[in-house]
């Protein structure tokens, strides 16, 4: 088996319930970042960090039950106290909702990659939940790559590739030309 056995995938969360529980520094993090993926979020926490009421997500002020799962897509265990996230984590197992304890890597079904984002673009890194401080470093390194033009080449061959597949053009003659532009060969 890879030192890294986890299978790497983008999700569209978009209007999908999500559930936080947890209240701190960490839960407003992963908040913050799935209402800016479009998830619909509930944060379940008796007590919120300054910012949650800046966030267009929903706010249940209770300890957690498992009752609020209920219909959630995926769930973040961001707690402060590990045994309410062990308890959120057993709760999802059981239901079949993936979950990230967050400060727990073998306690996930994922781990959130440190990612970076421009215009459409994304490219994520994992270290599988062993360095994380290795993965912001990537991180940082690839943020400056990015700022070459590659968010705007990309846009300008996924143009291309829309009006190619329109085109009726044959699959092979539609990959040589995109490879071409990705190349950055014949973009204006």
């Amino acid at each position: 088996m890879p030192s890294n056995p986890l299978y790497p995938v983008f999700l569209n969360l978009a209007g999908r319930p999500v559930v936080v529980v947890g209240g701190g520094r960490v839960a407003l993090r992963r908040a913050r970042a799935l209402a800016r993926a479009g998830a619909v979020v509930t944060v379940v926490a008796p007590r919120f960090a300054r910012g949650f009421e800046k966030l267009p997500v929903g706010r249940v002020d209770e300890p957690w039950r498992p009752s609020h799962l209920r219909g959630a897509a995926v769930a973040f265990a961001a707690s402060d106290d590990a045994s309410v996230n062990a308890s959120v984590a057993r709760v999802c197992r059981a239901r079949g909702i993936l979950v990230n304890v967050c400060d727990d890597a073998e306690g996930c079904d994922f781990h959130v990659p440190a990612a970076v984002r421009q215009g459409p673009v994304a490219v994520a890194v994992s270290t599988g939940g062993n360095a994380p401080s290795v993965g912001a470093r990537l991180k940082r390194e690839i943020r400056a790559m990015l700022r070459a033009g590659w968010a705007d080449r990309a846009a300008a061959v996924g143009r291309r590739r829309r009006a190619l597949k329109a085109s009726g053009r044959s699959p092979a003659s539609r990959r040589r030309e995109l490879r071409a532009l990705a190349r950055g060969e014949g973009l204006r």
